[in-house]
Parts: structure tokens; C-alpha cells; sequence
């Protein structure tokens, strides 16, 4: 099960209270203080996980709370702190608070740590109040309370690449076919229900990772179909490859079939309504399934149709033809210019 949204509940560990005590022995009857102090509360921390890859380790465990500081005694005897709670999160989680929606971190490299929450702070005893003037101090102080904290953990794929396309487009055969990744494949819509990620090798040198994106549809934006949630999947994307199954109507002359031109125009706009900055992303588009039409003439035109914005190839993900172009096309996008 993929699970790439969770709100949980943290609390980092209460400070240890200080100690108020007098040292009274056989013949110290007089010993003066010796309350010591608590011990300092367990912070909450996050660290970023390569080998986690979904939040499925929070859909049963949604508290989390750090040790408390143990209290001071009596004898100056200082209270154990408490243990610190790490949190292993997979590479890509972005951290908000769950009632302002602001970020408050962002983990994606390997062993990354973030103090979130530091334990409250330990109470003083007695004795570290003594002083010249003050030889009997009946003061002390208490550890600090911590209060829990809700959060909301969001992961967002960390992909180079995203494949982006209307449902039963060929997304997921294109993937399978350029990665050794191996998502589900069918012959009916939305037969991927969440996001697929594989590494792609270009000749010997460079490689990739590209996700594989669940369909969209009109007005998916709005939460039509699978909705718009899996598109925070190709935020951190560099490339889009759109695929447009060509196999469809060309021309929209038959009306019980889809316009490809008009697909194209669908995605990109329910881009543009999720995120701006997602819409002009660097976009290629893909004319797949050349190989179930014949009708190269409309393809052509097509072709030249989409090429006054975006550039075009025409692939075949079943049979993998024209894969090469399109890979070779993608890895000069990715790669910084000299």
C-alpha cells in the first residue's frame, strides 16, 4: 500500500522537576542543601530514510512522544535525562504544522536530521540556588512542560522525471520498458492507482529516475476521477514527458473518440489550475502507440501542430520503438549546459 499523506501527533519529553532537600546525617544535622537538579526532556527528531518509501510505518502509530526528565533527588543527585525520539521518514517528506500549513522542514538527502521539537528543559534544585546570602534556599524549580504538536507529513517523490498523460495513455508500459521498474499494466483506465519510480540509464554514463504518474483527467483538479493528489509527485521534477495515446482520433472528426490535440490542452490545464510553476515545467511530448494507426498523414500534422510549443517524438512504448530519441532527448534537458 502506498500511503504519501499523514497527520500525526509529536510531543517532546517534560523536563525533569528540580529538588528541594536538606542534607540531614547523624552528625550533620545542619548539612546545609543538596536538592539537585532534574534532568532535561527527549527531543523529537526526523531523519530522512533511503529505504523507506511510502508513510505506511504511521498509518497504525500516529502519537509519538520523547522520554520525559526524570526528577532531581536528594544527596545532589541530578535526574536522568531523557532519551531523544528519532523519527525515520522516507526521502521526499515535507513536514508541516498541521493547523498553519507551514513548512517546517523538508528532508531529502540520506541521514539527514532535524531537531523539530527539543525537550523542555530541566527544574533546578535547591542547591544550585546556595550563595553567601542564601544558605538555606527553599526554592526550586519545575522541568518545563511540553506540549504534544500536531504535524502533517506529506511525500513527494524525489524524481528527475515525471510521465505525465490521460489514463490508459501507455504510461506505466513506458516506464516498465525504459527501467527495470515493474508497475501494474492493463487495458483499462486508471489501472495505476499510485505513483512508480525506476531508474533509467542513458548509454553508459547517465541515468535518471522518472515516476510514473496515475492518469488524469478533466477536471481532476477538482477532484474528478483519481483527483489532482499525486501530482505533488513531479513538484521536484526537472522534465515532464507527456504521452498522448495517438491511437485515438487525430482529428476529432469522430466524436464518440478523444482529439489528441484537445488531450494535451486537458493535461496542461489541470497543470496550470494545481500549480503554475508546474505548468511551465520543460515539457516533451511523447505521440505514443504510433504503431496501432496507420494514418501517418494525420500524425505529421499532428506532430507539427504541437511542435510550435513543445518538442515531439513519436514513440511506441509497447514495441519500443523511437524509446532511444526520447531518452536522448530527455538526458540533454537534464543536463546543465556548459
Amino acid at each position: 500500500m502506498f500511503l504519501d499523506e499523514v497527520t500525526i501527533f509529536v510531543k517532546a519529553g517534560n523536563g525533569g522537576d528540580g529538588c528541594m532537600s536538606f542534607l540531614r546525617e547523624k552528625f550533620k544535622p545542619k548539612g546545609g542543601p543538596d536538592g539537585g537538579n532534574g534532568g532535561d526532556g527527549g527531543s523529537i527528531i526526523f531523519e530522512g530514510d533511503p529505504q523507506k518509501t511510502t508513510l505506511i510505518n504511521f498509518k497504525h502509530r500516529r502519537h509519538f512522544r520523547a522520554d520525559d526528565g526524570q526528577p532531581g533527588r536528594g544527596k545532589n543527585m541530578f535526574g536522568r535525562g531523557g532519551e531523544d525520539l528519532i523519527i525515520s521518514v522516507p526521502l521526499g517528506t515535507v513536514i508541516r504544522d498541521a493547523q498553519t500549513n507551514e513548512i517546517l522542514a523538508d528532508i531529502t538527502k540520506a541521514g539527514e536530521r532535524i531537531l523539530m521539537f527539543k525537550g523542555g528543559r530541566r527544574g533546578l534544585g535547591n542547591n544550585h540556588f546556595k550563595s553567601s546570602t542564601n544558605r538555606t534556599p527553599r526554592q526550586f524549580t519545575k522541568g518545563k512542560i511540553c506540549e504534544e504538536k500536531r504535524l502533517k507529513l506529506e511525500l513527494k517523490l524525489l524524481a528527475d522525471v515525471g510521465i505525465i498523460g490521460l489514463p490508459n495513455a501507455g504510461k506505466s508500459t513506458l516506464l516498465s520498458h525504459i527501467s527495470h521498474a515493474r508497475p501494474k499494466i492493463a487495458d483499462y483506465p486508471f489501472t495505476t492507482l499510485e505513483p512508480s519510480l525506476g531508474i533509467v540509464e542513458v548509454g553508459n554514463y547517465q541515468r535518471f529516475v522518472a515516476a510514473d504518474i496515475p492518469g488524469l483527467i478533466e477536471g481532476a483538479h477538482n477532484g474528478t476521477g483519481l483527483g489532482d493528489t499525486f501530482l505533488r509527485h513531479i513538484e521536484r521534477t526537472k522534465v515532464l514527458i507527456h504521452l498522448i495515446d495517438i491511437s485515438d482520433n487525430l482529428d476529432g472528426s469522430d466524436e464518440k473518440k478523444s482529439d489528441a490535440y484537445e488531450n494535451l490542452k486537458i493535461i496542461n490545464r489541470e497543470l496550470k489550475e494545481y500549480s503554475p510553476e508546474l505548468a511551465v515545467k520543460p515539457q516533451i511530448v511523447a505521440l505514443n502507440k504510433i504503431d496501432a494507426t496507420a494514418d501517418l498523414k494525420s500524425i505529421e500534422k499532428l506532430k507539427k501542430k504541437i511542435e510550435k510549443k513543445y518538442p515531439v517524438y513519436l514513440i511506441s512504448a509497447a514495441t519500443g520503438k523511437g524509446l532511444k530519441e526520447l531518452l536522448e532527448a530527455v538526458a540533454r534537458l537534464l543536463t546543465p549546459s556548459a
